[in-house]
């Protein structure tokens, strides 16, 4: 009886039910907490600006002292940014800075370019509004204001708005330790001599890669032999130390494809035929921790290189980010125009290596093999194609950037 292939989406949705969110949270300096995730809401306790300040270099006016242009009014005092001035006098301006709180008395900045200084005086060569040129207090962030909210991602943005507000420290969760290793005695490293039948693991390096950019604590335990004790070792040893154990390679049935005995000894093993191109053999369980504690999640990805980086973006992120306190980890596709024809699609959904041509129309890949990772490098994102849905130039895609894949 042959495995029944499960949706893409069913499988993506188990997956984010079991990634339970860490408990750990730490409190890191702000100016080091780029990447990690929020894991308390921020609430400011001062607004900014703090006080009515100038959006220019001018003067700081009344509006009732000038009902025409040409007027002439002294220079009572100067303003710099940093510092407080005084009540502005009538008949008086305040020579006024960017950024400079306005004073007291003064409904209107007049920028300097609509001014003539004479003296200890200065023409005004407008008639202002009142609140013209005026940022008032609180107008970008209020007092008892969220700020941010839990279970976002910070970028570097977050961190500066944090700051603005006097935040020296974020709560974040903690990192997530995640074991990486490959099965295949065809494998060996760069640098060494390749054997006939031999391959180079690039697989390595791409998962490590895409790991560490989601801000994980990766224990890289190389090329583990293609031997269940050995399999299984390398899952004892991984799930005493870590969160989760992300593989590739050893997924399928084959006689030398070890993975699947070796997590359900060493746990218990959910393995699913994927209904999606490339990518169709993905694992995924728990394994325990031998010395009692709470063990480790576990995802086998398959060995194809291509196989391997579409079903870590479309799969294993998802569940990384939920598992790190994100609220919104999904990627968001843009509808864009085909520039190419997809006449033969298959039963499953497809996810295409594309990037989008000079007319803004999306180009394809020539060769969706799952063993040419060029298409990942070539590419800045993928389509969705649902199943058997055939594409002819002109259609609308629904397309995926890397930018919602790879950060």
């Amino acid at each position: 009886m042959t495995n029944p292939l499960r949706a893409f989406e069913e499988v993506r949705e188990a997956l984010l039910a079991a990634a339970v969110p860490l408990a750990g949270i730490e409190s890191v300096p702000t100016a080091e907490a780029l990447g990690r995730v929020l894991a308390a809401d921020q609430v400011s306790s001062l607004n900014v600006p703090p006080l009515d300040n100038s959006y220019m270099d001018g003067y700081a006016v009344r509006t009732a002292e000038l009902p025409a242009t040409g007027t002439r009014l002294t220079v009572a005092q100067r303003i710099p940014a940093g510092s407080v001035g005084h009540t502005l006098a009538p008949g008086t301006v305040a020579r006024i800075f960017t950024g400079a709180p306005v004073p007291a008395g003064a409904d209107a900045i007049v920028m300097q370019e609509l001014c003539e200084v004479n003296g200890d005086g200065v023409t005004i060569n407008h008639v202002p509004k009142p609140g013209e040129w005026i940022r008032r207090a609180g107008e970008d962030i209020a007092l008892g204001q969220t700020i941010l909210s839990a279970g976002v991602r910070l970028n570097p943005q977050m961190l500066g708005l944090a700051a603005s507000v006097g935040c020296a420290t974020l709560p974040v969760f903690r990192r997530l330790k995640v074991a990486l290793f490959s099965t295949g005695d065809e494998l060996v490293m760069p640098g060494e001599p390749l054997p006939p039948g031999a391959i180079y693991n690039s697989n390595r390096y791409v998962l490590r890669g895409l790991l560490e950019a989601l801000g994980c604590e990766v224990n890289d335990l190389g090329i583990v032999p293609d031997k269940l004790d050995a399999t299984r070792a390398a899952l004892r040893d991984a799930a005493s130390r870590n969160d989760l154990i992300v593989t590739s390679g050893g997924v399928s049935v084959g006689e030398e494809d070890h993975i699947k005995p070796a997590v359900q000894a060493e746990g218990r093993l959910d393995a699913w035929l994927v209904a999606m191109k490339p990518g169709k053999p993905v694992a995924f369980g728990r394994v325990n921790d031998a010395g009692g504690g709470p063990g480790a999640a576990f995802i086998g990805l398959p060995g194809n290189p291509v196989s391997s980086f579409v079903t870590f973006i479309l799969l294993v992120r998802p569940f990384v980010l939920r598992a790190q306190g994100v609220t919104d980890c999904l990627p968001k596709a843009i509808p864009l125009v085909a520039g190419f024809d997809w006449p033969k699609p298959d039963r499953r959904r497809e996810f295409l290596r594309v990037r989008i041509g000079d007319d803004g129309r999306v180009a394809l890949f020539p060769n969706q093999g799952p063993g040419v990772l060029t298409s990942t490098v070539w590419a800045d994102g993928i389509v969705n194609n649902p199943p058997s849905q055939a594409i002819v130039a002109g259609d609308q895609v629904q397309f995926i950037p890397y930018s919602e894949l790879l950060s």
